[in-house]
């Protein structure tokens, strides 16, 4: 099943995207607890694609791509930074050069306590695309990420939810501007994201709606104003553009 979200008059609502249209659906959260499939809530509806989910946690994954000597980390961004798909990015001017990060999203759908590296797709609500754009000359003077990977819209994500695809065989592709720059997946990862998301739960408590961001397995782009960028993951197609 593909998950997202739509704006409403009366606010974000569920959906579920099919061959037909989109289906507004039940909390799916709720329905992960409860062990079942979200249920159809209405007819056929129309609204604008939002982010999938509003997060109250953010983890991203470091060093978790090629050649790093040192060990992966977690770190955290800004929630406030989530944008849906389609959306325009105004790139900061004043942090040196851009680049989009593609990256598996993972969504996690309830409490991560009791997680670990063997059941963690059982806390898995599903994933998603997610790009988390950076700017890599502050790393040098902020190695803890808050000024390298900050800045209006710079977590695009989405825009639906694979509920299916598991999180051991996720492909991953980068275009920039319609030319791949990037073909790679999960088991391009050092560490997998089964790994990664034991590795966050061992030191803080995630719940539904969060994102990890399990890192860039050869998939960075330097990226300017005028540009489109486009993630793709497990099929789930991210557009974002750059102004």
């Amino acid at each position: 099943m593909r998950l997202g979200r739509i704006s409403s008059p009366d606010g974000p609502r569920w959906v579920r995207k099919t061959a037909d249209g989109i289906i507004p659906v039940s909390d799916p959260f709720l329905a992960f607890t409860e062990g079942r499939e979200p249920g159809d809530s209405g007819p056929r509806i129309e609204g604008a694609i939002i982010a999938p989910v509003d997060p109250v946690v953010i983890v991203g994954i470091a060093q978790n791509g090629p050649e790093h000597v040192s060990p992966v980390q977690a770190w955290l961004k800004s929630p406030r930074t989530a944008i849906g798909s389609g959306a325009e990015v105004v790139l900061r001017r004043d942090a040196g050069a851009q680049v989009a990060e593609g990256e598996i999203a993972v969504v996690i759908g309830r409490s991560t306590r009791g997680l670990t590296a063997e059941n963690a797709h059982e806390y898995v609500l599903g994933v998603t695309a997610v790009n988390d754009l950076s700017s890599p000359e502050r790393a040098e003077f902020d190695p803890r990420n808050f000024e390298s990977k900050s800045g209006h819209g710079y977590t695009p994500l989405g825009p639906w939810i694979d509920t299916e695809v598991g999180i051991d065989e996720v492909s991953l592709e980068v275009e920039v501007d319609g030319r791949l720059v990037a073909e790679t997946g999960s088991r391009q990862l050092p560490m997998s994201i089964r790994e990664c998301l034991a590795y966050v739960a061992a030191w803080s408590p995630l719940g539904p709606g969060d994102v990890v961001m399990t890192g860039a397995p050869h998939s960075q782009a330097l990226v300017g104003p005028g540009q489109t960028v486009t993630v793709r993951v497990a099929g789930i197609e991210l557009v974002t553009s750059f102004v």
